[in-house]
């Protein structure tokens, strides 16, 4: 069945800079508590994807699996905004709080949490720990527009709908990956682009739209053509197949250091790409569009890719799209 996600509106999701982890995609924003558990990260930031009748029960699932996925007890805040409808459905757990217009939700207890659904969205949207902070303190909070990065809470002012003319492009599918925690590099096809109203950049790389070759997909924005070998990883410039002219680096931001220097290499053969593990410490997983479970690739062993499939580096989720003739 062919879901249409709408954007959230322009609006602006004020960031307080922590050790923790804040993600937000359109008007859902996440907190989550747990560095150690890129696991929990993924399945929860993989919810912000999810809307509409049926998200409660979507929620209340991923509660159930949360102590197995966090090796343990972890503090974590979603909140999943439906603009169609103007509600939304919240999930938290230990520490995690979110609240609404500066309110506290309540909800009914589920395995691994407290589940609410059906409130109005408000004005604000807050995720984090304990109490929302009425007000963020000046000259610390920065916006977050798209993508996960570091943060001890996050405060999301709403706007009004955008039209229908606004809407994102159609999904055929609702979306089960994570943003990165964002990525920069240079190149020929890379272009910088300002983030409205934040005074911070963030590099992208532009494809060429005649260009049929497939591409990397970053829910932060960035995309990355494949129109060659490519080496990922926190420094991979470094790595032999760089240095031999081989393969393009691309450097992902890594503020866990859970992501190897040289961590996988994307190999072009024709038409078809492949993922190869580089010896990482962390590991590289892959998941089919549909799929409900990562599968670790063994060190060395190319895995070909599929239109759809996502990528898991360290706490990166990457999405390849294979262009279709």
């Amino acid at each position: 069945m062919a879901i249409t996600r709408l954007e959230a509106m322009p609006d602006r999701c004020e960031v307080l800079p922590g050790d923790s982890v804040v993600a937000r995609r359109g008007g859902g924003l996440l907190w989550v508590d747990a560095p150690g558990s890129p696991a929990l990260v993924a399945a929860l930031h993989a919810c912000l994807g999810v809307s509409g009748p049926g998200a409660d029960r979507v929620l209340a699932a991923v509660a159930g699996q949360v102590s197995s996925l966090a090796h343990g007890a972890a503090s974590f805040a979603l909140v999943v905004a439906d603009p169609a409808t103007g509600t939304g459905v919240a999930l938290w757990s230990g520490k995690g709080q979110p609240a609404v217009d500066g309110v506290p939700m309540s909800g009914s207890s589920v395995e691994g949490g407290t589940l609410a659904s059906g409130f109005q969205l408000g004005q604000t949207l807050y995720v984090g720990p304990g109490q929302a902070a009425p007000q963020m303190p000046p000259g610390v909070a920065y916006d977050l527009v798209e993508g996960t990065v570091p943060g001890s809470g996050a405060m999301l002012q709403l706007a009004a709908s955008a039209p229908a003319s606004a809407a994102a492009q159609p999904s055929s599918a609702p979306s089960f990956s994570a943003a990165s925690d964002a990525g920069f590099g240079s190149g020929s096809g890379s272009s910088r682009v300002a983030a409205p109203d934040s005074g911070e950049q963030t590099a992208f790389w532009r494809p060429d739209t005649k260009a049929s070759a497939p591409v990397l997909r970053f829910d932060d924005g960035m995309v990355v053509t494949v129109d060659e070998d490519i080496v990922l990883g926190r420094r991979p410039d470094n790595h032999e197949m760089v240095t031999s002219g081989g393969a393009r680096p691309v450097p992902i931001a890594d503020t866990q250091n859970v992501l190897s220097s040289a961590h996988a290499a994307l190999q072009r053969s024709g038409s078809e790409v492949s993922l190869v593990d580089l010896g990482s410490l962390n590991g590289t997983h892959v998941a089919g569009p549909e799929a409900t479970e990562w599968t670790q690739l063994e060190p060395g062993v190319a895995h070909p890719l599929s239109d759809g499939d996502r990528l898991l580096l360290g706490w990166t989720v990457i999405t390849f799209e294979q262009p279709q003739d």
